[in-house]
Formats: C-alpha cells, sequence, structure tokens
C-alpha cells in the first residue's frame, strides 16, 4: 500500500483481524475460526480498494467493512463472553475496541442509525451475521436461495434491533422447523428463482393469491418462529438486520404494493413503491455478500430431504 491515508486505515483494520486472528488461534471453536476468515477477506477486500481508488472515492466502501469488521470482533468478544460464563476454557483477548481506531478515510462522512422519522435513508441497513458450530455432515443447498422475513423485535445486544432475518432456504428443511410445512415452503421458494435470489415472506404470499393458498402450503407463522428459535440456539447460520422502519414495510408488502408515509410536522404524504422495495432488497443482498465472506449460510444439520430434488445442487 501506499500514502498515509491508505497505510492508516489498512492499519487499523489489520489490528481488528489480529484479534481476531489471536482469538481464533487459541480456541477450537468454529464460529471463531470462521470470524478470522471473514476478517481475512473483509481485509484483503479493502486492500482492493485503497490499491485501485483513492480514499476518497472509495469511502463509503471503505467505512462499511471498517463497520463489519467491528461487528465480528464484537460478536467474538460476546462468544467469549458466554464461554467464560459457562465456565469453559477460552482465550483471554485483548479489549475489543467500542468504535473505529481512528479517523475516517479523507472526505468520508460517516451515517448514523437510526433513519430519519418519515424519509428513511434505505442504504442504513444494519447487519450481524449469526455463526454457530456446526457438525461435520453433509447439508444440502438450494440453489443459493434465500428467504428473508420481518418479526417481532428482539434485542441480543444493548441497543442492537433485530426485526428482519434472512436465511438459507434450505433451512426450511431443518427437523426442528414444523414439517411438512417446512419442506411445502421451502419447494415454493426456490421454484423458478434465480442463484442468489433473497426472496421476502411477502412475495410468498403474494404469489399465493394475497395468502389465500397459504393454508395449502403450511403455516408460515408457526415455521418463522421455529427458525427464529433455531437461530438462537446457534443451530443454523443467518443474517440477522435491524432495518429502519420504512425499509422493513416495504419488505413485509407485496412486490406491487405501495407505502405511504404523512411527515407529522408538515402534514405531506410521501410513497414508497416497488423501485424503493426493490432497492431496500440490493442493499441486504449486499450485507449478505459482505457477511458470508466467501462462506455461504450454514442452513444447519440433519435436513429433510426437499419435495423436489430437483431444486438442490
Amino acid at each position: 500500500m501506499e500514502g498515509d491515508g491508505a497505510c492508516r486505515y489498512l492499519q487499523r483494520l489489520a489490528a481488528l483481524h489480529t484479534y481476531l486472528v489471536q482469538t481464533a488461534a487459541g480456541s477450537d471453536r468454529y464460529e471463531l475460526r470462521r470470524s478470522a476468515e471473514a476478517g481475512h477477506h473483509l481485509l484483503w477486500d479493502a486492500a482492493g480498494l485503497l490499491q485501485t481508488r483513492d480514499t476518497r472515492s472509495a469511502s463509503d466502501g471503505l467505512i462499511a467493512r471498517e463497520r463489519l469488521m467491528l461487528q465480528l470482533a464484537h460478536q467474538v468478544a460476546q462468544i467469549l463472553k458466554r464461554t467464560a460464563e459457562d465456565g469453559t476454557t477460552a482465550a483471554n483477548p485483548a479489549r475489543v475496541p467500542e468504535r473505529p481506531a481512528g479517523p475516517y478515510p479523507s472526505g468520508a462522512r460517516p451515517t448514523t442509525y437510526p433513519a430519519p422519522r418519515h424519509a428513511p435513508d434505505l442504504s442504513l441497513l444494519k447487519g450481524t451475521l449469526i455463526m454457530p458450530q456446526p457438525e461435520p455432515s453433509q447439508t444440502v443447498r438450494s440453489l443459493d436461495v434465500y428467504l428473508l422475513f420481518a418479526h417481532e423485535p428482539y434485542y441480543p445486544a444493548a441497543a442492537q434491533e433485530i426485526n428482519t432475518t434472512v436465511v438459507a432456504a434450505a433451512s426450511l428443511l431443518h427437523p426442528r422447523v414444523r414439517q411438512p410445512d417446512g419442506a411445502r415452503i421451502h419447494d415454493r421458494l426456490v421454484r423458478g428463482r434465480r442463484p442468489g435470489e433473497i426472496v421476502p415472506l411477502s412475495t410468498l404470499t403474494h404469489e399465493l393469491d394475497g395468502g389465500a393458498r397459504w393454508p395449502e402450503i403450511g403455516d408460515w407463522e408457526t415455521v418463522t418462529d421455529d427458525l427464529l428459535q433455531l437461530i438462537r440456539d446457534h443451530d443454523c447460520d443467518a443474517l440477522s438486520l435491524g432495518l429502519p422502519d420504512i425499509a422493513r414495510a416495504l419488505v413485509c408488502a407485496g412486490p406491487h404494493s405501495e407505502v405511504r408515509v404523512v411527515d407529522p410536522t408538515t402534514g405531506r404524504h410521501r410513497a414508497y413503491g416497488p423501485a424503493d422495495r426493490i432497492e431496500v432488497l440490493v442493499q441486504v443482498g449486499k450485507q449478505l455478500a459482505w457477511a458470508e465472506a466467501g462462506s455461504p449460510l450454514w442452513p444447519g444439520d440433519g435436513l429433510l430431504p426437499p419435495i423436489n430434488s430437483a431444486d438442490v445442487s
């Protein structure tokens, strides 16, 4: 790397990554090793940006990568805290930074959460990758299609709201998910999709005659509740998001629906439509790509066979 700004920035990321590597080196836990691997990808990704662009033009991408690296570090700290509380052995890492260890790159203007009350910035999606420890086994992958669903918020950490979740489609085949409902929803979810497509639950509702045909498929409420419990028990991977209100409303609405918002201070109306919903899904896709960092979401172990084996690769 060349240039003071680029070198200082990469040094900050390298310091965070060193914490991840040292923690993984002192443990045989899968999730700690995977955090180090994800940090490795982020570090090289940032280096690639700094090689081809100056810090000003690449500032948004650099900030996003630093935030993800910080999220990995905080997640590792939480894993170590839980391990210590359980009385099991763990590495004794250095203190995790509470914020970036130096100024942002030149030209950067760090964005803040949450989004404004009446006009959300659809690019501000908070993402956390939940990375449990799988047992070695043969897992089913369903064309890398993903299910996105909103749910009642929960708070795994202070000031961190999780209200929307993305899982690999194959997680619907987990034996702890209500069956055969999960397998039927999986079959409907992957049918005719593009590899890598993120499909909101509301899209399935739209395709099922506005929900009138859900009884033919299964109990989606119980299935999504089971998926959430699976995630919280660390039995599958998930991208857990705290979406701003309007972004969340858009993914809960159908693909052709409109969300109307009134500014209480001015009485003005604003409508958000299909294009805004697509933009939200694009941003979620970016978060998913960063979170996976070359390793796809683990759907869990002991999965049931899909209804249509042609959907599995």
